[in-house]
């Protein structure tokens, strides 16, 4: 008869794997929603261009093209932070936790900014702000200070 540990330790094992399955179809699913994002974008500047042979408008000619400005959907990806860039580029969700983050004008851990969001502090709600947050951070509108530890860069939102 198997000891209880080991039986512990196989489930424990079959967990590991199936996370780490989990994580490997999720990193592909992102790199191929990515590709489209950038395609769908790709696309867009092409037709934004004119046609062979006529007149770009005068802003263009002078190397300076008029922003664009997009409001994000829910679900719609975070776009790398850049100068000019407006916070309702972000879907709500993102643009909630910046404001959180801006509004305290300190470091939150995932567990503070989860409470400071409204969202019950439990595992699976301190996880997918984690996962924003991490993605914030990754695309330049959040800086990690310290490991698990995030702020806003001064600058990055309205007169933070």
């Amino acid at each position: 008869m198997p000891s209880v540990m080991g039986l512990l330790e196989e489930r424990e094992r079959a967990a590991r794997q199936r996370v780490e399955a989990l994580q490997a179809e999720l990193q592909e699913a992102e790199a191929a929603w990515e590709r489209f994002v950038i395609a769908r974008q790709t696309v867009a500047e092409v037709l934004a261009e004119p046609p062979a042979g006529q007149k770009a408008p005068p802003a263009e000619v002078a190397g300076h093209r008029p922003a664009r400005v997009a409001k994000a959907v829910p679900g719609s990806m975070v776009p790398a932070w850049r100068e000019g860039l407006a916070l309702d580029s972000l879907a709500p969700d993102y643009q909630r936790l910046v404001e959180v983050l801006a509004q305290s004008g300190e470091e939150m851990d995932c567990r503070q900014l989860a409470a400071a969001l409204g969202l019950e502090v439990v595992s699976a709600k301190v996880e997918g702000v984690r996962s924003k947050v991490k993605r914030l951070a990754a695309r330049g509108w959040l800086v990690e200070g310290r490991p698990g530890m995030f702020s806003v860069l001064v600058g990055r939102v309205g007169d933070s």
